[in-house]
Order: C-alpha cells, then sequence, then structure tokens
C-alpha cells in the first residue's frame, strides 16, 4: 500500500473517530489510537498527509457537508453510516481544495476504502456522490 493510501486510511479513521468522539482538530491529527510501535511503521509523510487531510477536512466542515448535501438524492446527511461519511467528507474536502491531486484519483482512492471498511453497496454510493461533486465542481470554473 502506497503512502498516500496509508495517509487516506488514517485521515478516513481519525474523521470516523472524530464523528464519533469529538475532540480537538489537533487532538484527532494527533492519531491517538495509534502505539508507539505502529507509530513507527509509517513514513512521516504519511503522517504529514492524513494530517493535513483531517484537519483541512474538518476546518472546511461546513462548506464540505453542504456540498455533500447536495448531491444527496432522497437521502439527508444524518441518514449516511458513520463510514460512508468519513469517506465522503476527506473526499469531498480533496475534490474542493486539493486541486492538484487529480479527481480520477481521488474518487478511485475513496471506492477502494469503501470496498474495504464499508459495507456491500457503499463504494457505489460514495462513488455516485464523488462524481455528481465532481461534474458540479467543473461546472463553476
Amino acid at each position: 500500500m502506497g503512502s498516500r493510501r496509508k495517509g487516506r486510511v488514517l485521515a478516513f479513521q481519525a474523521l470516523f473517530s472524530w464523528d464519533l468522539n469529538p475532540q480537538t482538530p489537533e487532538e484527532i491529527a494527533a492519531f491517538p489510537w495509534i502505539d508507539d510501535d505502529m507509530r513507527e511503521r509509517y513514513e512521516q509523510e504519511t503522517l504529514d498527509f492524513a494530517r493535513f487531510i483531517v484537519l483541512g477536512t474538518i476546518e472546511n466542515l461546513a462548506s464540505i457537508d453542504e456540498c455533500i448535501s447536495g448531491h444527496l438524492e432522497h437521502w439527508d446527511l444524518k441518514r449516511i453510516g458513520k463510514i460512508d461519511l468519513a469517506i465522503l467528507r476527506m473526499s469531498a474536502y480533496a475534490l474542493k481544495f486539493q486541486q492538484d491531486i487529480p479527481a480520477t484519483v481521488t474518487i478511485d482512492e475513496a471506492v477502494d476504502i469503501a470496498k474495504i471498511y464499508g459495507s456491500d453497496e457503499s463504494y457505489r454510493f460514495i462513488n455516485g456522490v464523488l462524481d455528481g461533486i465532481l461534474k458540479s465542481h467543473h461546472e463553476k470554473r
């Protein structure tokens, strides 16, 4: 697994944890569930990338949630499972604010993470929402 993929997984885990047990952004971006042995297995670049995603997502949460909500058909944000929501939030953040990362990479990574951690249908749902966000984001340019 590549460094950026590991960073995205860590970011997803942090956002999932933060949604269940709110902490300050700095506390959750320190990845408190990772013990010292596990932390040593991560490259600093991976931890920094994950921290960047977590802090950026939380900082821009209102606009990210509004963006996601605008692409839900017959759904409310509160009805989305916490795993799917964490994946959607970090991916919507990337689509909106990380212009240096190709949108296809962001969506592919989100779908792959959803296939591992989400329900059987999560990846389809996430792909559809992110595709809608991508299309509307390009239309605004």
